[in-house]
């Protein structure tokens, strides 16, 4: 569920100008326990201010206080139960807390996830994300406590008639999960023939490489690179080249061309450009370059941890 719910913790509601402004800016610098005091004290003085309540439950999410966060958005429930957004949260949070305990405590929480989600869902016809949260519950959640495969496709059905683009990802997404790549691979292409988004050529780059076929992965990259022109493309062709082995000038060169034209848009923080120029060295059996790039790497961030046994193995050579 991490990466669907990722998206919980941002406020989805405007708010007084100062205030939101205040928190959003706390939460793009990661100044998250400072956002948490202040909205506390916000929900002490003006306690029915349901989004002071809110913006508070985001910031115990981002600091991964799952408990605090549950009793914020219980609190927004009760309140106003009708708010798809509310229960879609609460959902979230309990989500997140189940992966957080052992297994068997995470199994008293599961009927409250569904209920949570459903609620959601119910209310709120054309809401994406939760459709997409109830796909990754029934497709992860083992059949004998409630996982479904129909359950799931369900889902992706409803999502389709929402945004045909969310449907196929989510179909293959489904069945990727339960082991039919061909399907998987068919509604993947789908949704870039429908779409044609990053997200959706890298839906399908992924796939290529979990199913171990970094060449077709490569390919797809480059056309997505074509349409997009996004630099972070280059270093997705080199992390390829450099895991498996393949294609290493082209890696090789795309790694290089990441580095010359990074910025902080790109995603990826350049020491991990220098640890894959780095491998790549390494499969060329030239130890000397590859120290040279994998020091570069840790002279950025000496407890990149890779990087640290990288070295090691180099070393070894």
């Amino acid at each position: 569920m991490k990466k669907i719910l990722i998206i919980l913790f941002f406020p989805i509601i405007c708010y007084g100008q100062s205030l939101t402004t205040k928190v959003e800016k706390l939460f793009l610098e990661r100044q998250y326990l400072e956002a948490e005091n202040m909205l506390a004290e916000v929900v002490r003085s003006s306690p029915e201010d349901l989004i002071a309540i809110e913006l508070l439950g985001d910031a115990y999410g981002h600091q991964l206080k799952w408990d605090g966060a549950i009793d914020c958005y219980e609190k927004l429930v009760k309140r106003d139960p009708d708010n798809a957004d509310f229960h879609y949260k609460h959902g979230g949070a309990l989500g997140m807390k189940a992966l957080s305990i052992n297994k068997i405590r995470a199994l008293g929480l599961i009927d409250d996830i569904k209920r949570a989600f459903h609620s959601s869902a119910n209310l709120d016809p054309m809401h994406i994300d939760t459709r997409w949260a109830l796909i990754e519950l029934y497709i992860q959640l083992p059949g004998i406590i409630g996982g479904s495969k129909s359950k799931a496709l369900k889902y992706a059905e409803e999502l389709q008639t929402i945004s045909m683009v969310d449907g196929y990802l989510a179909k293959g997404y489904v069945y990727e999960y339960d082991n039919e790549p061909e399907l998987a691979e068919m509604f993947y292409k789908r949704a870039i023939k429908e779409g044609g988004s990053i997200t959706c050529y890298e839906k399908l780059s992924s796939f290529y490489e979990n199913q171990k076929l970094p060449e077709l992965a490569i390919g797809i990259i480059e056309t997505s690179y074509r349409k997009h022109n996004r630099n972070a493309l280059h270093y997705q062709i080199g992390k390829v080249s450099a895991d498996y082995n393949v294609q290493l000038d082209k890696g090789e060169r795309c790694l290089k061309a990441f580095i010359e034209n990074h910025t902080a848009k790109d995603g990826v923080p350049v020491e991990w450009a220098y640890y894959r120029l780095a491998q790549i060295s390494k499969h060329r059996q030239q130890k000397e370059e590859a120290l040279r790039w994998i020091n570069k790497a840790l002279e950025i961030r000496s407890d990149f941890r890779q990087a640290v046994r990288e070295r090691k193995a180099i070393q070894q050579l």
